[in-house]
């Protein structure tokens, strides 16, 4: 009988032993696994998402907030800055590109950003079907979106106001998808696009909706049946996604924002290193208590093979007597230790895909949605620590069985 065969009958000689075990094993590779997987994946969103932006300028309060409303969509916005103010930094010679945004509204909890073709360029968008969107009401919309809610060219929606709520419908306006972008593994594939004239309209009349409703309680159906006519310079936006125009705006753009305007400026940049900083704390703790179980479990191993080894003694000496020698019960009873560990981490590694996809289709944001359906090579390091851990346990035990004398074991019996 062949080495593997007889370690494998060995350890299910002990089904409960050996099942607790593989379980301590899959326990800490499963925390690893989701470890691993979800600090790659927000890693990888945090660099896609801000990729060629460098700077956001909005109102002022928290950069972080501004960063994740902006850029991430995952937060609600810091305030409204103005057109004309907006127009004014887009001017400076310090800019390159400025990507103009108004947010406000949602369709089924996903954003309607109202912005430009510069949004186009900055993400270099290109279309799977229809066309980028041009008059008012007309949206492109990610691939992402079109899959979610069954949407394509020529249907239409209507949006909500407010970043996620669907209670408070705007009825007056409908929006129609006039394209579909390619996938591109950012935050665009979770978005609708369409102009800001859009977005200010579906306001105006929202405004309007509610001065009327008002109006009509106190009977005043003069004020109800008046238009309010704004001059464009008086509108607001949201934010403003900057691009320099050389790397001497890094050390004079930013403090010029924040020291001369009512407005903030935050880099992407340094505040997702922040944010990421913040999550590794967080993720460093588990790590470490992950590896901490690992090393019990390595305990764990040791013990019952080195309990098994006492008790197969005599079964050990009587294959030596048959002809086995030193080095297949050594190999024996190494790969012992290599079977529980491996068969462990498998069903860690799978118990970690599924625990995190689980995750993931419970979060309510779609930008910053988790899934464990990906694999990274790095795994393969998570199947090397359990060999590692299967000899280092087995690697006593076995020497104890290399090492037995067969004389005196079968004198005692």
């Amino acid at each position: 009988m062949s080495p593997i065969k007889i370690s494998w009958k060995s350890l299910w000689s002990k089904p409960l032993s050996s099942a607790l075990n593989m379980m301590l094993i899959a326990f800490g590779t499963g925390i690893l696994t989701i470890l691993l997987l979800a600090s790659h994946q927000i890693s990888q969103k945090l660099d896609n998402n801000s990729k060629d932006i460098d700077l956001v300028v909005g109102a002022k309060g928290s950069p972080l907030q501004l960063i994740l409303s902006s850029i991430y969509y995952i937060d609600f916005p810091t305030g409204n800055i103005p057109l004309k103010s907006a127009k004014e930094l887009s001017r400076s010679p310090f800019v390159k590109r400025a990507v103009p945004l108004a947010l406000g509204d949602n369709y089924n909890g996903t954003r309607i950003v109202g912005t430009d073709s510069n949004f186009v360029a900055l993400y270099q968008l290109k279309l799977n079907d229809g066309k980028f969107w041009n008059n008012d009401f007309e949206a492109t919309i990610g691939a992402g979106v079109a899959k979610e809610h069954q949407l394509k060219v020529g249907d239409t929606f209507f949006g909500a106001h407010g970043l996620s709520s669907t209670s408070d419908v705007h009825k007056n306006h409908p929006y129609t998808v006039s394209g579909i972008l390619e996938s591109q593994g950012n935050v665009t594939d979770n978005l609708i696009l369409t102009n800001i004239a859009s977005v200010w309209k579906m306001h105006d009349d929202h405004e309007d909706d509610h001065k009327n409703e008002a109006a009509s309680k106190h009977g005043d159906h003069q004020h109800a049946a008046a238009k309010q006519v704004e001059n464009e310079d008086d509108k607001e936006l949201t934010s403003l996604l900057i691009q320099y125009r050389s790397p001497m705006s890094v050390a004079i753009f930013p403090r010029m924002v924040n020291e001369t305007t009512n407005m903030q400026a935050a880099s992407p940049a340094q505040e997702s290193t922040s944010l990421f900083s913040l999550i590794g704390v967080g993720v460093e703790t588990l790590q470490w208590f992950a590896v901490l179980i690992m090393l019990i479990a390595a305990i764990s191993v040791f013990v019952n093979l080195y309990n098994s080894l006492k008790e197969r003694q005599y079964d050990l000496a009587i294959m030596r007597t048959l002809g086995a020698s030193r080095g297949k019960l050594f190999l024996i009873v190494i790969i012992e230790g290599i079977i529980l560990t491996l068969a462990g981490t498998i069903i860690g590694v799978a118990l970690g895909h599924f625990a995190l996809q689980f995750i993931g289709n419970y979060q309510e944001s779609n930008q910053a949605r988790l899934t464990g359906i990906i694999f990274l090579k790095e795994e393969i390091y998570l199947f090397v620590a359990g060999l590692a851990i299967g000899i280092f346990a087995a690697i006593i035990p076995a020497i104890q069985a290399y090492k037995s004398n067969i004389s005196k074991i079968l004198s005692k019996n």
